[in-house]
């Protein structure tokens, strides 16, 4: 027996896809079926992936997108759904961090990481979530009623690591925005669920591990390992596929034991 994802016909919008887990997540989503929406404010990288997506059959869109900017999430969002077709899945993956311990953060901190791993993840979700309730209330078009976000929270909204305390706060709040969201519109279709991903070796933090610091963390993990992008392709296609109709606020560790 055999068992897959087809997403073929729906349309995808992912931010932070200029690089590391956003690129992933546009390819997996992609060799599903979907039609990608690109969004990040990187827009050469984004024209990079999009040639990469296409070469291999894909159909890719490239939008530019400041998730601190509220302008900028709304006429991204339009734009995508003018030039692709209404989103049926948000993979809302945008987000920054500093390193500091907690009496050195400055205000300018603590709103930099807020400004978007916060608002600005909630400004983008509140505002495709607009768009999926008013296909499912029947005033807009649309070929499907309802949808899927996937908030990208960290296994640090969880628990709490040491010189990234503004991080693991935000992310912290992150998940409490998934499960209001999911309270609120899960009777409209529109499925919530929020995705914490620990330790991935990706191109920002790549050359990290091969430091000193780097290996000590890599021992003190469980099975003393870190994970790769495609580590999350599983629970990203579920979350994000209509097999997932019955998993709404859900907050899902994918750390390889390390919150454990």
């Amino acid at each position: 027996m055999t068992y897959s994802i087809d997403l073929s016909g729906r349309v995808a919008f992912i931010t932070g896809a200029s690089g590391g887990l956003g690129a992933q997540f546009a390819r997996t989503l992609s060799a599903a079926g979907a039609a990608v929406v690109l969004a990040s404010r990187r827009v050469e990288k984004l024209k990079e992936l999009r040639a990469q997506i296409d070469g291999e059959g894909g159909d890719a869109h490239v939008i530019e997108l400041d998730v601190t900017d509220q302008d900028s999430i709304r006429s991204a969002v339009a734009h995508a759904e003018t030039e692709v077709g209404s989103i049926d899945i948000l993979v809302n993956n945008s987000g920054v961090s500093t390193t500091q311990r907690i009496q050195d953060v400055t205000s300018e901190d603590f709103d930099y990481v807020f400004d978007a791993n916060v608002k600005g993840a909630f400004f983008v979700a509140q505002e495709v979530g607009k768009r999926m309730l008013a296909r499912a209330q029947g005033s807009a078009p649309g070929s499907f009623t309802g949808g899927r976000i996937v908030n990208v929270a960290s296994m640090a909204g969880l628990k709490v690591l040491p010189k990234i305390g503004v991080y693991c706060m935000s992310k912290a709040a992150v998940i409490q925005m998934t499960k209001a969201m999911a309270l609120e519109w899960g009777k409209f279709g529109i499925n919530v669920n929020a995705m914490c991903p620990g330790y991935i070796d990706t191109e920002i933090n790549h050359a990290h591990w091969q430091t000193e610091q780097g290996q000590k963390l890599i021992q003190m993990l469980p099975r003393k390992r870190i994970g790769q992008p495609q580590d999350l392709d599983a629970l990203l296609l579920m979350l994000c596929s209509d097999q997932s109709h019955f998993i709404n606020g859900a907050v899902i560790s994918a750390d390889d034991g390390f919150g454990v």
